[in-house]
């Protein structure tokens, strides 16, 4: 039985770009990894870093910062790579730090404004108001599926 605080709230993992919060429900995260070795691929768009494998399954890796259009991915030893999993797709997500778990009042969510040097719209769900910060939630769906990848893979 699902009691009304878990009903209306969200656990999330934060995560850091350029020192932006940005959040992912924690029901898409299936690990957050260390940078790992990326074996390039020719002829993707350049926020596919490449393919990893990972405990014998191989994985597209995303520039998170590339893919919005905010920079490259600087590798230090605090940048992550998230996995995620989104209606039967595994996606490695390059981020500059993963390491908070929240949970977030559905009712502090509201629309997102447009947030200078932030991820464009289409990739943000809304934005969560936590009394000294903000912390976008990003749109997975807009992020990593095929449709969405499409369009810079095959030029559409």
């Amino acid at each position: 039985m699902i009691n009304s605080t878990e009903a209306s709230e969200q656990k999330v993992i934060v995560l850091k770009l350029n020192d932006k919060e940005y959040s992912i429900s924690v029901k898409h995260v299936t690990a957050i990894e260390k940078m790992l070795h990326i074996t390039r691929v020719p002829n993707v768009p350049a926020f596919i870093k490449g393919v990893t494998n990972l405990r014998g399954v191989i994985i597209p890796i995303v520039d998170l910062k590339n893919r919005f259009g905010i920079g490259n991915a600087d590798y230090t030893d605090r940048t992550r790579i998230i996995i995620v999993s989104y209606k039967n797709m595994t996606v490695g997500m390059i981020v500059d730090e993963a390491n908070d778990v929240l949970d977030i009042p559905e009712s502090l969510i509201e629309p997102c404004p447009d947030v200078a040097g932030a991820a464009p719209p289409e990739f943000i769900e809304g934005v969560a108001n936590l009394e000294k910060r903000l912390v976008l939630l990003l749109n997975l769906e807009n992020i990593v599926t095929p449709l969405s990848l499409r369009d810079g893979m095959y030029g559409a």
